[in-house]
């Protein structure tokens, strides 16, 4: 089975192949060999691996809004086709790309892209842009159903875990935010000055919301917080960021945090991979699918306090050195170097550290031996074979985190398959209240998950479920005056605690009215008619919960309106009644 989903993007000067990889891009769809020609009234596209494709011209036929010439050669190895312009508007069209992508049983099926003349007049006429801006994102009904299961997931491990849920405004001062110490994140704000010339930023994290809202249960004149510890509170933020788009990263993403305030020890660390661990398995992932990467700035922190770098310099020089990855060793010695002031000896023996593939290898090569920091993280990985979940963690040296204000213990989850950029990521971060004004030290632990690259993930391990929409009852009044009292069976099936839609028209055509149930995925269906009526009866049909092999007579039943509540008893050995 394939479908076939077309990619429109408007010019603005760029080259036609660069718009079609862009297209291609954005459906995430490899293996496609795209080859244009110079004018714009047709483009070539080419498709490896598509010798399935026999019947080309059923293909085309499944392009609305698209005149395709029928001139489409299959060789085999590759499908060629020749497609005409859209039907909206002269030189509208820049470059096309036509993909056609196997669907596979479990996947979610894409949102066709098709250019609609409706949708380019509207625009046109309105001139506005109908798409949301730039790395934003519409939730369509079938989005958000996939949304809420996902935040259903991070709800029930929170509570498992004995957390508490809090929130804050997505609109924060942006003092907060302006930590002096090289952070990408001061660059990236969706900051400005508000009507009173406030400064003010959409929040790019919540961990210093959570901060500032745990010293408001800070008292003044001592430093101690007013509240039963540990505070162990979680919550689903919504972040921005404005930093380059790409698969698993938006500029807006939801956040799910889970944090501890009060527990100095590594034990907090310890439950809250705990916590991480278990949500993956929650969702399908597997210790084969996916890593956590541990280390410890402690032990970093040793390591330069013993190379004579001050204290001062610590935060900075974390910031340097998680840019590894992107900017490699002799780049971040350089950073190392001039920004934060450190030899080229120390700056060579701390990157050739971060190469280490163990603890102990590591506490050798960086000269720190058995240091207590050292012992500390050790402890960590006993206790984590003690619960249960050594098998997901391994000990990374070049993990340190880019937030300026971890102190200890810092963790990221990783794809195997190394397809996807980090997943979630988390640490201690004992200091961040002092910065804002705390008197002492308030040891604090915690996590973050974006939903964006979460998704990407299960795509990518074939584990997304399958979220139909879905209603308990179709409620359908066979003619018009029956609406009335087709309504008030709906009432009463609601209060019965079932979820309802009522049929918006008069259902004498009763196909229509199955037809309806089905496509919004009704259980069961009520028919409100004169004769059962009449006789205090509503006729109602289990759609679901039988097999093909069971009679009529089982699947339907003539219910009184007196006992709707109980309606569920009308149908014994339903599956649909498991799911009230």
């Amino acid at each position: 089975q394939f479908s076939a989903h077309v990619a429109f993007l408007r010019g603005e000067g760029r080259k036609p192949q660069d718009l079609i990889s862009r297209a291609m891009h954005r459906l995430e769809v490899p293996g496609i060999i795209p080859l244009c020609e110079g004018n714009s009234v047709a483009k070539w596209i080419k498709f490896r691996d598509a010798s399935s494709l026999g019947q080309s011209p059923s293909v085309l036929s499944k392009l609305p809004g698209l005149r395709a010439s029928a001139l489409a050669q299959n060789t085999g190895t590759v499908l060629t086709f020749k497609l005409s312009r859209f039907g909206c508007g002269p030189a509208a069209l820049c470059a096309t790309a036509l993909v056609v992508q196997r669907s596979r049983k479990g996947a979610r099926k894409q949102r066709p892209l098709v250019c609609s003349r409706a949708k380019k007049a509207e625009e046109s006429r309105t001139g506005i842009d109908l798409d949301p801006p730039a790395g934003t994102r519409d939730f369509f009904p079938e989005d958000m159903r996939l949304q809420r299961w996902l935040y259903s997931r991070f709800y029930e491990v929170a509570a498992l875990y004995g957390f508490e849920e809090y929130d804050a405004p997505v609109l924060e001062n942006e003092e907060l935010y302006k930590r002096k110490a090289g952070e990408e994140i001061t660059e990236q704000m969706y900051n400005f000055k508000d009507k009173e010339g406030n400064a003010v930023t959409l929040r790019p994290e919540m961990t210093p919301s959570l901060a500032r809202m745990v010293l408001q249960l800070m008292r003044a004149e001592t430093g101690a917080i007013a509240a039963v510890l540990p505070l162990k509170w979680f919550a689903v933020p919504q972040c921005w960021r404005f930093e380059t788009t790409q698969r698993g990263r938006k500029r807006e993403h939801y956040q799910w945090n889970m944090d501890i305030i009060g527990v100095p020890s590594i034990f907090a660390e310890v439950e809250l991979l705990s916590a991480v661990v278990t949500f993956f398995e929650k969702v399908g992932i597997t210790s084969q699918d996916v890593g956590l990467k541990v280390n410890s700035r402690k032990v970093l922190g040793a390591v330069l306090k013993k190379a004579g770098v001050p204290d001062e310099s610590f935060a900075s020089a974390c910031v340097v050195i998680d840019k590894l990855d992107k900017i490699g060793a002799e780049a971040v010695q350089k950073e190392l170097a001039d920004k934060v002031g450190l030899s080229a000896d120390v700056s060579d023996r701390i990157v050739k550290a971060t190469g280490a593939k163990t603890l102990d290898e590591f506490a050798a090569l960086a000269g720190v031996g058995d240091s207590e920091e050292v012992k500390e993280l050790r402890m960590l990985f006993d206790l984590a074979a003690d619960y249960g979940f050594a098998d997901w963690l391994q000990f990374d040296a070049s993990v340190v985190r880019g937030l300026a204000y971890y102190t200890g213990v810092v963790f990221e989850g990783f794809d195997k398959a190394g397809v996807l950029r980090a997943i979630c990521g988390g640490g201690r971060y004992d200091k961040l209240l002092q910065l804002y004004g705390s008197k002492k030290e308030v040891p604090c632990v915690g996590f973050g998950f974006g939903d964006c690259v979460l998704v990407e993930l299960l795509k990518e391990k074939k584990v997304m479920p399958e979220l139909p929409a879905k209603v308990d009852y179709v409620v359908a009044g066979y003619k018009l005056d029956m609406m009335g009292k087709a309504m008030s069976v709906a009432r009463s099936l609601r209060l019965a605690g079932k979820s309802v839609d009522v049929y918006p028209e008069a259902a004498k055509k009763v196909k229509k009215a199955f037809k309806y149930a089905d496509r919004v995925g009704a259980n069961r269906i009520a028919f409100v008619a004169p004769d059962e009526w009449e006789n205090g009866l509503v006729r109602i049909k289990d759609l679901r919960g039988f097999t093909a092999e069971t009679s009529d007579d089982q699947k339907q039943a003539d219910v009184p309106l007196t006992d709707l509540a109980n309606v569920d008893s009308y149908f014994p050995g339903s599956s649909v009644n498991a799911m009230a």
